[in-house]
C-alpha cells in the first residue's frame, strides 16, 4: 500500500482491515467527549492493538516501523544526546546506517525535536516508528541502571561515615537548625530523596511511605495497592532525609513537635508530577508519606474502569439525570475520585455548567469550575455548597460528605433540580444509606433524593506477560459465591512472576463495582429504617451484583485471581451477602 499522507488514521485501520467503520464512529463520538487523539481512543478502547495503530502511523507518514529493537541497540549512541532531551521527547538514537541516524520515535506527529538532534549528533537523522514499552526500555536499560540507585547511595554514605567516624545522631542534628540545614541540602542527600522519588514513579507507587524506627528508617512502596519495602536508611541520616523532604515541600524543618503538609512539584521525562507530603510525630522521629499525583493519568473514560456491561450501561444513563444524587463509596485509595472524575468527563458539555467543591484538588479539569476547600477561613464543603448553588449550576460533585450539614446541602440541592456527585466512606452500598441516615437526614429525604449509591474495590490485574491457566479447588470458587456445580470444570488464572511485574504477578489494577438502584421496593425499606444487610439482600434479589460477584466475574474472565478478589471483599462476609 503506498503512503497514505493526506488519509485519515481512521480510514487507513478501516482499509488494513484492523477495524470496522463502527469503530471509528464511537471513537469519533467519543473524541468530542474527550481531548484525545483518535488513535489512542481506540487503543482505550481496545479496538486495535499498538502494533495496528504504529502500521497505520507508518503507512499516513512514510516513516518505517520497526517492530524489535532488541538486538540492533548501539549503546554508544545513547550516550550522544543528553539524557534530558531523550527523556522529554521520548526520541532515541539507536544504530546508524552507513552516516544517517536512526531514532527511535513512538510520536510521528511531534518530530520537531529532530532537528535538534541532528544539531546534537552532527549528521542526518532518519525517524523510525517503535513501540512506546521498547523505547521505555532503551532508557530503563542504558540510562537508569547506569546511574545510581538508592540502595548503592546508602552503601556510600555509610562507607563514608565509616572512613569519617562522624555519626550524626538525631538529638545532634535536632539541637542545631543551621547544621540540619547544611546536611539536608549536601550533595548525597539531595540525591538519595531524588533517586528515592523517580524510583517510585518508575516502579508505578502511588505512596512512598518513610518510617523511622529505633534502629533504622525503612522506606516502603505502595504498588497497586500493597505495600512493598524497599530499603534501610541509616538511622544516623534520618534527620537530614526528613529535613530534605520538609525543605522540598516547603514546610518548616525546625517544627518537629505537630503534624505538617505541603505539595511537591516536580517534572519527570516531561511529565508534571505533584506529590502530596505528609509528615507526622511518632516514637522515634517523623513519619513521612508522599502520595504520588501524575497529571494527565486520571482521564479515564468510564470505559476502562472495569465496568460489566450491565452495570456499564445502567450507571451511564444514571449519570443523565436532570437531578438527585449518585454517590460513590468505598475506603481511601479505592478508586471513588477516579470514577467521578470518568463520570464528569462523560456528561461536561459546553452546554452544561460544573461546578465541583474538593479537599484537595487532585486534578484540573478542563471546562469545568473547581473549589479548594479552606477550612481555617471557615471555606468548607457545606459554605462552598451554600454559595455554589448561588452559581445557577447543573451539576455539582461534593468531594465527600462528612457531616450533617454538608449532607443537608446536598440533598436540598439535589430536590432542586441540581445532579449531585458525591462519596462516602462506606463498606457497601447499602451502608450508605444507613450513613446518611445516622448523620441526622431524615429517611423520607434520602430515599426521595438519592438515585443510586455505588460501592467499588481495586483489585491487581495479573501480569499479561506471565500469566498462566490453572485449575483451583472447589472451596476458592465456594469462597467467591460460586456453587460446586457451577465452578466445577471452571479455570482461573494466576501469575508466576517476571521481569515486567518484578516477579509479583500482578501489573496495574481494575475496578470492581456494586451498583445499587433506588428503586420503589429500596426507597420503601429505607422509609421503614430497616438494617443495612436487609436492604442488601432485596437488591441482590432484585439483579444487584455484589463486590464479591463482580470480582469472581473477573476471575472467571481472567483478570484478576481468586486470591485477589477475597482479599479486597472480606466485608461481603462479614455482611452475610455472598452471592
Amino acid at each position: 500500500m503506498s503512503a497514505k499522507r493526506n488519509a485519515k488514521i481512521g480510514e487507513i485501520l478501516v482499509e488494513l482491515g484492523h477495524i470496522h467503520q463502527e469503530q471509528v464512529d464511537e471513537a469519533l463520538e467519543l473524541q468530542r467527549l474527550r481531548p484525545k487523539r483518535l488513535g489512542q481512543i481506540l487503543l482505550d478502547l481496545g479496538y486495535c492493538e499498538e502494533d495496528q495503530l504504529l502500521d497505520a502511523l507508518s503507512l499516513q507518514f512514510d516513516i518505517p516501523f520497526e517492530r524489535d529493537l532488541t538486538d540492533q541497540i548501539d549503546s554508544s549512541l545513547t550516550t550522544k544526546a543528553p539524557i534530558n532531551f531523550i527523556r522529554e521527547y521520548r526520541m532515541v538514537p539507536f544504530k546508524q546506517d552507513g552516516s544517517v541516524y536512526c531514532v527511535a520515535v513512538n510520536d510521528p506527529v511531534n518530530l520537531l525535536p529532530l532537528d535538534d538532534l541532528r544539531l546534537l549528533l552532527n549528521g542526518p537523522v532518519a525517524p523510525v516508528l517503535c513501540r512506546g514499552d521498547d523505547i521505555q526500555r532503551v532508557l530503563d536499560s542504558y540510562f537508569d541502571q547506569q546511574g545510581e540507585n538508592a540502595a548503592d547511595m546508602i552503601d556510600d554514605i555509610v562507607l563514608a561515615e565509616g572512613e569519617t567516624g562522624e555519626i550524626h545522631t538525631l538529638d545532634s542534628l535536632e539541637a542545631s537548625e543551621r547544621d540540619l540545614l547544611d546536611l539536608a541540602n549536601e550533595a548525597p542527600i539531595i540525591r538519595l530523596i531524588n533517586l528515592l522519588i523517580t524510583g517510585a514513579i518508575r516502579e508505578r507507587a502511588s505512596d512512598i511511605h518513610v518510617e523511622p524506627f529505633e534502629r533504622d528508617v525503612r522506606v516502603r512502596y505502595r504498588i497497586d495497592g500493597v505495600l512493598y519495602e524497599k530499603l534501610a536508611v541509616p538511622k544516623s541520616q534520618q534527620a537530614a532525609v526528613i529535613s530534605r523532604i520538609k525543605i522540598m515541600a516547603n514546610m518548616n524543618i525546625a517544627e518537629h513537635r505537630l503534624p505538617q503538609g505541603g505539595r511537591i512539584k516536580i517534572r519527570l521525562s516531561g511529565k508534571e508530577i505533584d506529590i502530596r507530603v505528609s509528615v507526622i510525630p511518632v516514637a522515634f522521629g517523623e513519619r513521612v508519606v508522599m502520595r504520588i499525583l501524575e497529571k494527565g493519568t486520571f482521564l479515564f473514560g468510564l470505559e476502562e474502569l472495569g465496568f460489566a456491561k450491565q452495570d456499564y450501561a445502567l450507571f451511564d444513563k444514571l449519570i443523565m439525570s436532570s437531578h438527585g444524587i449518585i454517590l460513590v463509596t468505598g475506603p481511601t485509595g479505592s478508586g471513588k475520585s477516579t470514577t467521578l472524575y470518568a463520570g464528569l468527563q462523560r456528561v461536561n458539555s459546553p452546554d452544561k455548567n460544573i461546578i465541583t467543591v474538593e479537599d484537595p484538588i487532585e486534578y484540573q479539569m478542563a471546562g469545568i469550575g473547581q473549589i479548594q476547600v479552606r477550612e481555617r477561613i471557615g471555606l468548607n464543603f457545606a459554605a462552598a455548597l451554600r454559595e455554589i448553588l448561588r452559581q445557577d449550576p447543573d451539576i455539582i460533585l461534593v468531594g465527600e460528605i462528612r457531616d450533617h450539614e454538608t449532607a443537608e446541602m446536598a440533598v436540598q440541592a439535589s430536590l432542586t433540580g441540581h445532579l449531585v456527585f458525591s462519596t462516602l466512606h462506606t463498606n457497601d452500598s447499602a451502608g450508605a444509606i444507613t450513613r446518611l441516615v445516622n448523620m441526622g437526614i431524615e429517611p423520607f429525604l434520602v430515599s426521595s433524593s438519592t438515585i443510586a449509591i455505588m460501592a467499588q474495590r481495586l483489585v491487581r490485574r495479573i501480569c499479561p506477560d506471565c500469566k498462566e491457566e490453572y485449575e483451583p479447588e472447589a472451596e476458592s470458587w465456594a469462597e467467591l459465591g460460586l456453587a460446586p456445580e457451577e465452578a466445577r470444570g471452571l479455570t482461573a488464572w494466576r501469575g508466576t512472576g517476571c521481569e515486567k511485574c518484578q516477579q509479583r504477578g500482578y501489573y496495574g489494577r481494575v475496578g470492581i463495582f456494586e451498583l445499587l438502584v433506588m428503586s420503589p421496593l429500596i426507597q420503601e425499606l429505607t422509609l421503614k429504617g430497616v438494617d443495612s444487610n436487609v436492604i442488601k439482600r432485596e437488591a441482590v434479589k432484585e439483579r444487584m451484583r455484589t463486590l464479591r460477584a463482580d470480582g469472581a466475574a473477573k476471575v472467571r474472565a481472567g483478570i484478576s485471581t481468586i486470591e485477589e478478589v477475597l482479599r479486597v471483599t472480606r466485608d461481603d462476609l462479614l455482611d452475610g451477602v455472598v452471592a
